[in-house]
């Protein structure tokens, strides 16, 4: 390379350093908001004393029978036989499912827990109900390990069918599809 080349460079790149600046800086990026209870009904809130530990969307079905109602021969209803859901991070991209009975959630690296129910609380009309889960202890070891409490929380859809369930029903299942975040808290 000639001494001319290398000098021309030297002086462009000088001059763009130079014009550069001048520049406002670039504003540093917002830090993504922590995850909030305040808005939730209490029935469904964490206890003090833990931390949100993962968040997920899932994406997917809830399946439901149409079966005698407990206790009588001539009343029918729909009922809850399972999920099967992706659990997907805040970008799209797949962490893990959720499917039961019993109700599971596995993440990609291999730990999965169970839980029990403690509380629900009404969600928008057409939606299943918030919830709050005591979690069992995990098994494997990952994401989901030491997890103490899944909130089921921005519910969309999931509502049995409203079509008939009757008689000549019986056995019939539908699918109905909906989304649901699960926030899955560890202890302090």
């Amino acid at each position: 390379m000639s001494r001319f080349v290398l000098i021309a460079s030297s002086l462009t790149l000088t001059a763009v350093l130079a014009a550069c600046s001048g520049m406002p800086s670039m504003p540093m990026m917002a830090k993504a908001a922590p995850y909030s209870q305040d808005m939730l009904p209490d029935p469904v809130k964490v206890p003090a004393g833990h931390r949100v530990a993962w968040e997920t969307v899932g994406v997917g079905e809830i399946t439901y029978e149409c079966r005698a109602k407990a206790g009588s021969t001539d009343v029918f209803e729909w009922v809850f036989v399972g999920p099967m859901a992706e659990l997907k991070g805040r970008g799209g991209e797949k962490l893990g499912r959720y499917f039961g009975p019993p109700a599971t959630w596995a993440a990609n690296d291999g730990s999965a827990l169970t839980g029990t129910q403690v509380a629900v609380a009404p969600a928008m009309a057409g939606s299943i109900p918030l919830q709050l889960v005591k979690a069992n202890p995990a098994m494997g070891s990952g994401a989901l390990t030491g997890v103490s409490y899944i909130q089921r929380v921005a519910t969309r859809g999931g509502v049995a069918p409203a079509m008939p369930c009757a008689a000549g029903s019986t056995g019939k299942r539908e699918i109905v599809q909906y989304q649901a975040d699960y926030i899955f808290w560890k202890p302090v």
